[in-house]
């Protein structure tokens, strides 16, 4: 009884033991599908291209981050079903925040207009006639509209008295016909584009 009872036990045991490991392994397998989730695309803006040649090289110009309110100060991509509502653009997103990322395209594209002697962030080192600042109020697919919607609010300030030389409310709308992907994501693109160009050619006569 003695031989056949310890027998019992060490089959007990070596189940258990072969068991155990399979258990982790589920265990990590599920571990491991949550860890290889793709992570959402990440798209990028346009800086604009191709400006005319604007004549006389004017001032320096210090390019601040745009302002924004939470939901578009993120790398999220908005998409609004209705006007009340926001929501993030399943499966995508912005490659940096939306500020950030459009202060550098918009740094760009004075660069590719070469109309200014320099132009650059707040605090870098060249000498700073002018400020532009800019308030994002829309930059998102409108669903209800079928477009992409961007409205910013720009002021130029001299840089040491604070003294507000122009401003504008820039407002671009593009049809998109598509509220998520690529399509939905080149519409904005194209009126973010728009937007530039417009800032660029307006801002150059004041600065």
């Amino acid at each position: 009884m003695r031989g056949s009872s310890r027998a019992l036990m060490l089959a007990l045991a070596l189940a258990l033991a072969l068991a155990l490991p399979l258990g982790l392994g589920g265990c990590a397998g599920g571990l491991g599908g949550l860890i290889t989730k793709s992570p959402p695309a990440a798209f990028n803006l346009d800086a604009a291209r191709d400006f005319r040649g604007s004549g006389r090289i004017r001032g320096q110009l210090a390019v601040a981050e745009p302002v924004a309110l939470a939901a578009l100060d993120s790398e999220k991509i908005v998409v609004r079903p209705t006007p009340a509502e926001a929501a993030a653009m399943p499966d995508a997103q912005w490659q940096d925040r939306l500020p950030k990322l459009m202060q550098a395209r918009i740094i760009e594209s004075f660069e590719n207009a070469g109309a200014l002697r320099a132009v650059g962030r707040p605090g870098e080192r060249f000498a700073t006639d002018y400020v532009l600042t800019t308030d994002v109020r829309a930059f998102e697919i409108s669903a209800a509209d079928s477009s992409a919607v961007i409205e910013i609010a720009a002021k130029i300030m001299r840089d040491r008295s604070g003294r507000v030389m122009a401003a504008r409310v820039f407002r671009i709308a593009v049809p998109s016909t598509e509220h998520a992907g690529p399509s939905a994501i080149a519409a904005l693109n194209e009126a973010f584009g728009k937007f530039e160009r417009e800032l660029v050619l307006w801002a150059t006569r004041v600065v």
